[in-house]
């Protein structure tokens, strides 16, 4: 057995010593001093940075966005909606409610001989043109117009609530702007 190490000694020993032994690093020598002799690369300065702005947080004394605006009880009232407002479903309907309100537009007014009142002449989407006052229906909502003037036709509309109730909404045609 101490031949073997004395074999893997001896061959470590040669092995190394080829290291020791290499005399020409003329070469090594002159890639040295030709990279030093180079001018220096120009290094960009590190950019600027911001600093940190501190945010103070002023939600918390805000409303919790996941409980209810309104208790349950209150809900449930406001969800079945006032039970005296309901659209006349007796009445015959007039012409201009088989129309949306989108479909209609206002091109002016005229006033009666007797001075009562104010008539608004208002167009359909066929071109035929109508006389509306107040008291008169109109709209596919069971609008009421409840104002008429130089400038628009008010009317009140009764539309669900989406909860099973009616309530009532506003409305105004009006008259195009004149350009």
């Amino acid at each position: 057995m101490p031949s073997r190490t004395w074999i893997a000694l001896s061959l470590a020993t040669l092995l190394l010593s080829g290291c020791i032994w290499v005399e020409d690093t003329n070469d090594l020598r002159q890639f040295v001093a030709t990279t030093l002799a180079k001018p220096g690369g120009k290094i960009e300065p590190l950019p600027e940075f911001k600093p940190y702005e501190s945010f103070v947080y002023e939600g918390s004394s805000l409303r919790d966005p996941f409980k209810p605006l309104v208790p349950a009880s209150e809900a449930e009232e406001l969800a079945a909606g006032d039970p005296e407002i309901q659209p006349d479903q007796e009445r015959p309907k007039d012409y201009l409610e088989s129309f949306a309100i989108d479909q209609l537009d206002m091109v002016g007014t005229i006033t009666p001989l007797n001075q009562q009142g104010l008539y608004a002449l208002v167009r359909d989407n066929q071109g035929e043109i109508h006389r509306v006052t107040v008291g008169d229906h109109m709209g596919l909502d069971y609008g009421e117009v409840v104002e008429v003037n130089e400038q628009a036709v008010k009317l009140v509309e009764v539309v669900s609530n989406g909860r099973g109730g009616w309530m009532k909404r506003p409305r105004n045609l009006a008259m195009p702007e004149q350009e």
